[in-house]
């Protein structure tokens, strides 16, 4: 089954749709950087308005353990990192669970004991599996 970064990528074209870096992924990767209580909370800050370059030339000259690695993340998915403020006040979610738990019940539907798809029909017996399931088929 594919994750929900490949899910994701299958949707529209790059220019149809918003990829956004999970709030709470983003918050894991930077409890790795061991500086002190006031250089965290000024990197969250900085990274919760969306402002990455700030925090990666912060980053820098405070010379935490860690930072490199974190530095790299950061540039690695610096297009996906939003103001997350903003985009949480405009009432979108800044993390990711909803979206994993719609890909895990997809998958689930299209899940029969020796049943083989393939990639074109998979639409299709998804629509008519959904709508199996919830009731929507005339016996």
């Amino acid at each position: 089954m594919m994750g929900c970064g490949t899910f994701s990528l299958s949707i529209g074209t790059p220019q149809q749709r918003i990829e956004v870096l999970d709030w709470y992924h983003l918050m894991e990767n930077a409890h790795k950087v061991q500086g002190t209580p006031a250089q965290v909370s000024q990197m969250r800050a900085l990274l919760w308005r969306g402002e990455t370059q700030k925090a990666i030339e912060d980053l820098r000259q405070q010379q935490c353990r860690g930072a490199t690695r974190f530095i790299n993340y950061l540039r690695h998915h610096q297009t996906r990192i939003i103001d997350y403020q903003a985009w949480q006040e405009a009432g979108h979610s800044i993390g990711s669970g909803q979206v994993e738990s719609l890909v895990k019940q997809i998958g689930l539907r299209v899940k029969l004991p020796g049943a083989q798809w393939r990639r074109e029909n998979v639409p299709k017996v998804l629509k008519h599996r959904c709508a199996y399931l919830n009731g929507a088929l005339a016996a």
